[in-house]
């Protein structure tokens, strides 16, 4: 059989799949149910477009009917054949048309049910339309992708035709929101931090946001050397370390405290980052190890250390490149497989836009990354933190204390995130500014001044502040916190014991 031949049959096999998936009756009785009736649309408005519609003519009447009806504008065949185009066919009217369907309509009280026929028919009819593009992208190839980005666009394709508006969603009763909202303050009441979410170990942190919370995109920002990658890893160290479960009464498993955690570093490997860790928890710099100025003691402590940590739930993933389709797969296929708790991100401006608006500015970019944070956490009903960078204007002011507006390419990070916290150490810019002996100063006066700038190092030394400059369900505020540089650790401000950071 010649290679023509195959491509024909197959072009007709495709064909009668789609003409398989078509219903013009259906199509039919949609229109007239709601020309004989404009209160139908109330039934079907939410999810039924005209895109579902393969007959041209019933596609353009109906998306007609739907903009008039959504204008409280009388649709009837006579009302309704001024708002419609001249039909390109010939002897054709369009009012002939509309009287032909009124009158064939079978009965208005199943125009829900033709309508969910139209919409399980568009369904189809796209599932078809993916597959079909899987088989001509990996066959093509032009963009040379692999196979696992074959595999991230092709489910990115279907978690997009999920999300279309559902002929079956219904309305939530305030009763069934109530028992959820109980459940969730139940559980919070049994764990043994006493908070609703999960929580980050520094305890003023924790009574401010009440933990992090299920489905709640969390913004931890600061400029370079501020400690965000520092923070981010000991929230997910506390959670990782303090994760303990139990069961219910109907035997589900249920978090009492701590978290599985998802790391998704685009800036260090996972070596770096398990270094990173063990400095923290060892105490000894990682400078030290990188060097290898280590004592057999230190060689000691940190195989002690790793004994302790080498079975929490903490997975890493230190892919470079991520793009939101593949960190929503990924972030699936660890909820999937380890039910984790919580997904932390350093850092969002290293992500990647969906190969499809690679084109567009870069503030539209990280608009389709933060609306996609937020709806991978809410479909895995987890919060997600993710780590950002500020703009240079900060360096501008005399007052170097972040604010909202400091949000590089802002605009959406602002708007799609539930909790927006800065890291500000003062130190970092008071070390940076040591006075200079002027031409014309007295030894008296330059001393004066380098002793109350040696002053404001101390006050300010191993010290950070956390600013909440956004919290969606409760107070914005500062907490001052314990930074040690040397093993890049946070720890509450009233507290030296570094091995009780939850103590």
């Amino acid at each position: 059989m010649s290679q023509n031949n195959l491509k024909k049959i197959k072009k007709e096999n495709n064909v009668d799949a789609v003409s398989q998936f078509t219903n013009f009756d259906a199509e039919i009785a949609v229109i007239g149910c709601l020309l004989w009736d404009n209160r139908t649309y109330e039934k079907i408005s939410d999810f039924l477009i005209e895109d579902y519609f393969t007959d041209l003519n019933n596609r353009k009447i109906y998306q007609v009917i739907k903009r008039l009806l959504d204008q409280n504008i009388l649709v009837t065949p006579i009302t309704l054949k001024n708002y419609l185009e001249e039909n390109d066919q010939e002897n054709f009217d369009n009012y002939k048309y509309l009287i032909q369907i009124k009158d064939s309509t079978p009965s208005i009280q199943n125009t829900y049910q033709y309508a969910k026929l139209l919409y399980d028919l568009h369904i189809k009819r796209s599932l078809l339309g993916i597959g079909n593009g899987i088989i001509q992208n990996t066959i093509s190839n032009k963009d040379d992708l692999s196979g696992v980005d074959l595999i991230e666009s092709a489910e990115n394709d279907l978690y997009n035709l999920s999300q279309i508006g559902s002929a079956d969603r219904k309305y939530s009763l305030f009763n069934d929101a109530l028992k959820s909202a109980i459940n969730i303050i139940d559980k919070s009441f049994k764990r043994e931090g006493k908070i609703a979410g999960i929580p980050t170990g520094l305890k003023d942190l924790d009574k401010k946001l009440g933990g992090l919370h299920n489905s709640d995109l969390i913004i931890i920002a600061g400029r370079p050397s501020m400690g965000k990658t520092a923070l981010g890893t000991n929230i997910a160290f506390n959670a990782a370390k303090t994760f303990k479960e139990s069961q219910d009464e109907f035997g589900n498993k249920i978090t009492i405290n701590g978290g599985k955690i998802g790391f998704f570093s685009l800036e260090m490997s996972t070596e770096q980052l398990a270094t990173r860790i063990l400095a923290e928890q060892s105490r000894i710099s990682s400078d030290k190890m990188r060097k290898a100025e280590l004592s057999k003691d230190d060689f000691k402590k940190i195989a002690k250390v790793s004994s302790e940590l080498e079975n929490i739930h903490f997975f890493i993933d230190d892919n470079p490149i991520l793009t939101i389709p593949s960190l929503r797969s990924r972030a699936r296929r660890l909820k999937r497989l380890y039910d984790i708790d919580l997904i932390i991100i350093d850092y969002l401006q290293l992500m990647s836009g969906s190969s499809n608006n690679r084109n567009d500015g870069r503030v539209q970019e990280i608009s389709e990354i933060t609306r996609g944070l937020k709806a991978i956490a809410k479909e895995l009903d987890i919060p997600i933190v993710a780590l950002s960078q500020l703009s240079r204007q900060v360096e501008q002011r005399e007052d170097k204390r972040p604010q909202l507006a400091d949000l590089r390419e802002s605009g959406t990070i602002e708007q799609d995130s539930d909790v927006v916290m800065f890291i500000f150490r003062e130190s970092y810019y008071l070390e940076r500014m040591e006075p200079i002996k002027k031409a014309d100063e007295t030894d008296e006066k330059y001393n004066e001044r380098h002793h109350r700038w040696r002053e404001l190092c101390e006050s300010s030394y191993n010290t950070a502040e956390i600013i909440i400059a956004k919290q969606r369900h409760g107070p914005i505020g500062t907490i001052k916190t314990h930074f040690d540089s040397n093993f890049t650790k946070f720890s509450d401000l009233s507290s030296r014991d570094y091995d009780n950071v939850n103590g």
